[in-house]
């Protein structure tokens, strides 16, 4: 397979904190929604970051950046944890579509991290989930919910390394970051726990 180009993970990281500007200053510019880019689209895609995001209906990652059809791969799962299903995702969209840069978006009173720290039967299918998010608890120095959401943020992303030859490998060769970032739900502000690309 060719190598795919796309924007290095500094410049991906830049449109990114450009867009989170826009969205907190309340000046989204809603570009590349509309039919036009619809039809753009219809041959394929180009995205030039990942978002590993909760699944919290506050939270939307494409409003957040300020971006268009197309610009982001978004993952949303409760938790925003490294499980197989994310995992897979993310590796096809740095195999296939050249992505150089992984964002894993905690935020502000994560309803799945309140879950986790609570602790009790949940069912089998949240136990699961939830189980992704203990490692992070266990690293935490800080054991309030934020203070766990931005660990397990930072956990999500060595996981994210660890767990996969294809992300680990692209890490390694330096072509691939990996960046935990936590949002604030009032101001909308995305905080990059690391910005180091």
């Amino acid at each position: 397979m060719s190598e795919i180009k796309n924007l290095t993970a500094k410049d991906a990281l830049a449109r990114l904190q450009a867009g989170n500007n826009n969205f907190v200053a309340d000046k989204l510019d809603g570009k590349l929604q509309d039919s036009t880019r619809r039809s753009a689209l219809t041959g394929g895609q180009n995205p030039y970051a990942i978002i590993l995001s909760c699944a919290d209906s506050r939270v939307v990652p494409e409003l957040a950046f300020d971006t268009g059809l197309g610009e982001i791969f978004v993952i949303r799962v409760a938790g925003n944890v490294a499980n197989t299903s994310t995992i897979a995702s993310i590796e096809y969209a740095v195999a296939h579509l050249g992505v150089n840069l992984i964002v894993v978006l905690g935020h502000e009173s994560c309803g799945a991290v309140t879950a986790a720290l609570a602790g009790g039967d949940n069912g089998y299918n949240l136990n699961h989930l939830l189980s992704h998010i203990l490692p992070a608890q266990a690293a935490s120095e800080d054991k309030s919910v934020n203070g766990v959401v931005r660990q397990n943020a930072v956990t999500t992303s060595g996981a994210l390394a660890s767990r996969s030859t294809i992300i680990g490998s692209s890490v390694a060769k330096g072509s691939l970051k990996i960046l935990p970032a936590y949002y604030h739900l009032g101001s909308g502000k995305v905080e990059f726990i690391s910005e180091e690309v």
